[in-house]
């Protein structure tokens, strides 16, 4: 006759007893029997109160996924001409984006001729990284991709799950 390794509802160990009678166990005290290691000899089975657990587990879930921090990529796009006016703009939000934790990812877009001078582009995101390596450091060095030139600047505190700065150098 089969048989199952019985864990009572609170964890006790109640032994090991015939199927049949853990079910009627089970139906007596109104609870599940679940089977929790199927691969030992003899099989464990538990009684619980199934729904209970499954509501339980899910609360836990989503509770972990709460206090998760989510990563987010702001993008700025600049050309390699741009007005000294316009770059303390760009750089301002540059500013603006890592002092809340983002990353910001750093776009030259580069038109007709300007393709043939990628050198340009590559000193512009250097003073740029420059500009701004006190709140964050170059995480992708700039790379061409086609007409583009990109760059990855990450902040240097990471965004907590609240959206607040960790007290770290501050």
């Amino acid at each position: 006759m089969p048989e199952v390794r019985l864990v009572g509802p609170n964890g006790e160990q109640v032994g090991i007893v015939p199927i049949a009678k853990a079910l009627e166990i089970a139906r007596e005290s109104d609870l599940d029997l679940v089977e929790v290691a199927p691969t030992a000899r003899p099989p464990v089975a538990r009684l619980m109160d199934y729904g209970k657990f499954k509501y339980e587990s899910a609360m836990k879930a989503r509770e972990a996924r709460k206090n998760q921090a989510h990563t987010v990529i702001k993008e700025i796009k600049l050309r390699p001409k741009i007005d000294p006016h316009d770059y303390e703009t760009k750089k301002g939000h540059v500013v603006r984006f890592l002092k809340a934790g983002d990353k910001v990812k750093v776009t030259i877009m580069f038109r007709g001729r300007e393709q043939s001078r990628p050198e340009l582009g590559r000193r512009l995101l250097q003073r740029l990284a420059d500009d701004v390596e006190e709140l964050g450091f170059v995480e992708s060095r700039p790379k061409q991709d086609g007409r583009n030139m990109i760059m990855v600047i990450g902040p240097h505190k990471k965004k907590t799950a609240r959206g607040q700065e960790e007290s770290g150098t501050a």
